[in-house]
């Protein structure tokens, strides 16, 4: 058949995977790679049938299960307003959760295990593009803090258990996502889905003009969330490194330029206006992406490609 994971540790079909968090954005799009890849092992649990804050719980689970490969990318997340009113959540929830399933895959017998963050892990003003070891070399973003903290803590905690156990625990850092499943909430969704919902309610009213805040120049990075995915069966086969890698799309895009291909792809006719008076946020955040390249990966969904996908999930799934 000329398979070429001939000699890779997934090329059985039949090993068991745990996928923690497997209905959130980046847990659902593992799921669905692993399914159309042919894996038929996977084991996966709601929060009402696992909690991972509870220790015990997760004790049980693993040492039941006894799963062979483990996905981490259960998290509590939320935007700059959640993370600045429920502080206390996001750093004990996310370490408990890290803690628990990291520590208990260790202890039973977990052959490798991928920890899924987040490029929030940065400093504030890291250089643009953002290298793996600008890590922990000045202060973080205030506003989402709590959440980076635990993240960081995920990925040096994967590092002392591969140090003192020799355990191939492995960490990678996704840049902004989006896809299918991403949250659309009206207030506390990121700028590509509220920017989706707001043309596409515009449309569906007939507006004559959507208001963006903004002078649109600042520079963003995407990445589909089914690049993601496959970037992850990519690491779990063909990365076993003390680093952290970065999983990014390489290609900067304007505000300006997002929202124009938005408002094609939604088809709102109307008049696109920027509200300069409001505040534009960071001017640049763009991953480095270069070790990942490296090792033989990059991502192969366009960004309009990956918004019409999008679009199309939120009109069969979101719209009111």
């Amino acid at each position: 058949m000329g398979d070429i994971n001939n000699d890779s540790i997934l090329s059985d079909k039949s090993v068991k995977i745990f996928v923690a968090g497997h209905r959130g954005l980046v847990g659902s799009a593992i799921v669905k790679k692993l399914q159309a890849l042919g894996y038929t092992n996977l084991v996966l649990r709601t929060h009402a049938e696992l909690d991972l804050t509870r220790q015990i719980d997760v004790e049980s689970f693993f040492a039941a299960e006894k799963p062979q490969f483990v996905v981490l990318a259960a998290a509590k997340v939320g935007g700059i307003h959640a993370n600045s009113t429920y502080p206390a959540d996001f750093i004990a929830i996310n370490l408990q959760i890290q803690t628990n399933v990291i520590d208990s895959a260790y202890r039973n017998g977990v052959k490798k295990l991928l920890f899924l963050g987040s490029s929030c892990i940065y400093p504030k003003f890291a250089p643009q593009p953002i290298p793996e070891n600008a890590l922990l070399t000045g202060p973080l973003e205030p506003t989402n803090e709590w959440y980076a903290i635990a993240k960081i803590a995920g990925i040096k905690m994967c590092q002392a258990y591969r140090i003192q156990f020799g355990w191939d625990a492995i960490s990678g850092m996704p840049t902004n996502l989006y896809g299918p499943n991403d949250n659309f909430h009206p207030e506390n969704s990121h700028v590509l889905p509220a920017l989706m919902r707001r043309f596409h309610e515009a449309k569906v009213k007939g507006a004559k003009e959507v208001v963006v805040w903004g002078s649109g120049s600042p520079l963003r990075e995407f990445l589909h969330v089914d690049d993601l995915a496959d970037a992850c069966v990519f690491l779990i086969e063909n990365y076993s490194g003390l680093e952290h890698v970065n999983v990014g799309s390489g290609k900067e895009v304007t505000i300006k330029e997002l929202a124009e291909l938005m408002k094609e792809v939604v088809g709102f006719e109307g008049e696109l206006v920027w509200d300069t008076s409001k505040p534009d946020g960071t001017p640049r955040k763009l991953m480095d992406s270069s070790k990942l390249a490296g090792l033989g990966w990059t991502p192969k969904i366009s960004l309009k490609d990956g918004l019409v996908d999008t679009y199309t999930w939120y009109l069969e799934n979101v719209k009111q």
